[in-house]
């Protein structure tokens, strides 16, 4: 034992030849980190700030407050943290306590530990989603997405598209009406955004209006709420049109009966008598626009009696820009109406060759009974004018499919107005999800979920349903599941920082 050089009290020999006392009276080592702090808490949804706009959801006392508490000392990296916990506090006081173990290096090499607290007065603040929740009624500018079609099936793959990208995330209120969805926004520059993501995966085009609410004339300022009108192109997938011949010829001669093959930021058409491809960008579809010759709700049901593929198909060295992923084939049809009544037979070429045989069921559109008014087609010689179309195949009964389904996709939170038929539109969301299912280049923009609520039945092993394989699934994990996890790594990667 020595004594110390300032009070004379033996204590062990250091290199400061000081007394444990006397060190922490000449050095603070808890100096630069301060005492008390603030966390912010949102009421709303009950989750705490972690800056600088991050809300995680924690309980008291838990692992993933704790770090964030830490993070919000800024000198604590100056030291070495050797122990963290909470002490109890009445959970309505507003107030946390932590109680901090440190170490630090002084006078000479020698090592002073110091146990200290902290605390932490919560105060309360709206986060940016309860805020957009809470006014909903606020808005300066508005979205309104149209298309003039009997169906859903567009929007429906549109809000797929919107949710896996979050270009929703600073919208204030989604309501969908019987014509369209409306998206509304706190700022202009927030839905003219929204306006161009619409603009770089849907053909379509847009006008804007605006209206004054008010005019403050000592100042000059003028508060407007705009409106931003966006129309879809009229077509979907899987329908049968007829190009304006001038039009069809511009296109490399392809044929004015074709199919809409695929949607993108373009129309892409295939003729399905030769394999023929063609695209139409939306500035070239409004300068000469075009109607379907009839909607889902017009195809017939036909049974494939015989199939023969077409030899040579692509060797056509009059045509290019052939389809790699269709296969031409003559088939012979019969109406399933029909079947046992009459024994007329119906002959086409399709360009469904791949996945057709017989016995199968197949839907197209019906031009020898169906009366359709189109200037285009009325024009046409009525030769060229094909008995039947054939566009897609058809799969088993759509209950069995609904058993067999074990995915399911997101929705956005929307209002629903007053004048949308609910019936209608359950009906080509069940559409929407068997084509998902029939066409994987379809599906491969859309987040798929696992279900994990589904319960297999043992009689729906048919090999013929089309089914979506698991390793398309993702598992449908919440951000307040997994962000605690990340803070705990956070937090320890930081404490042994300290260390």
């Amino acid at each position: 034992m020595i004594l110390c050089c300032q009070c004379g009290v033996p204590t062990p020999p250091n290199t400061a030849n000081m007394c444990v006392g006397c060190i922490r009276t000449q050095v603070d080592i808890t100096e630069g980190i301060p005492k008390q702090s603030n966390l912010y808490f949102c009421k709303g949804c009950e989750r705490y700030l972690q800056p600088p706009a991050n809300w995680v959801t924690c309980s008291l006392e838990s692992r993933e407050l704790l770090a964030i508490c830490l993070k919000k000392l800024k000198g604590l990296n100056k030291v070495r943290l050797v122990d963290a916990g909470f002490i109890w506090t009445e959970p309505h006081s507003k107030r946390i306590k932590v109680k901090l173990t440190i170490q630090k290096e002084v006078m000479n090499s020698t090592i002073l530990q110091q146990v200290f607290v902290v605390e932490f007065v919560v105060q309360s603040q709206m986060c940016d989603t309860c805020h957009r929740r809470a006014a909903q009624d606020f808005w300066k500018a508005t979205v309104q997405v149209r298309q003039k079609v009997t169906h859903k099936k567009t929007f429906l793959y549109l809000e797929q598209l919107i949710i896996k990208h979050n270009v929703h995330e600073k919208a204030v209120k989604v309501k969908q009406e019987s014509d369209g969805v409306d998206f509304y926004f706190a700022s202009k520059q927030d839905a003219r955004k929204f306006v161009e993501f619409l603009q770089s995966v849907i053909p379509c085009r847009y006008k804007t209006s605006e209206k004054l609410i008010s005019h403050d004339i000592h100042n000059n300022t003028y508060n407007y709420k705009y409106t931003f009108s966006v129309e879809i192109v009229p077509m979907c997938r899987a329908e049968v049109v007829c190009l304006p011949l001038k039009l069809a010829r511009s296109l490399g001669n392809i044929g004015q009966m074709v199919i809409c093959n695929k949607v993108t930021t373009s129309l892409q058409l295939i003729d399905p008598a030769t394999l023929q491809v063609a695209e139409i960008p939306a500035n070239v579809y409004w300068r000469a626009p075009f109607k379907s010759l009839g909607s889902h709700k017009s195809l017939t049901e036909y049974m494939v009696l015989q199939i023969e593929p077409v030899e040579n198909q692509n060797k056509n060295a009059s045509i290019s820009n052939l389809s790699a992923k269709h296969v031409l084939a003559d088939v012979w049809l019969a109406k399933m109406q029909d079947m046992g009544s009459n024994d007329q037979q119906y002959h086409c070429r399709t360009h469904l060759g791949l996945i057709l045989k017989p016995g199968d069921i197949a839907l197209g559109y019906d031009f020898t009974s169906t009366n359709i008014n189109d200037e285009n087609l009325n024009k046409m010689s009525p030769d060229k004018i094909p008995d039947v179309i054939l566009v897609k195949k058809s799969y088993s009964d759509k209950k069995k499919r609904r058993r067999a389904r074990n995915w399911k996709l997101k929705m956005l939170d929307k209002e629903v107005g007053k004048d949308v038929n609910q019936e209608h539109f359950e009906r080509d969301y069940d559409n929407f999800l068997e084509e998902l299912e029939e066409d994987k280049e379809f599906r491969k923009n859309v987040n798929i979920y696992v279900d994990r609520d589904h319960i297999p039945e043992s009689d729906n092993d048919d090999d013929d349903i089309p089914k979506i394989s698991l390793q398309e699934m993702l598992e449908d994990l919440k951000l307040s599941d997994a962000e605690p996890q990340a803070e705990m790594d956070v937090a320890s990667s930081d404490a042994m920082a300290t260390e």
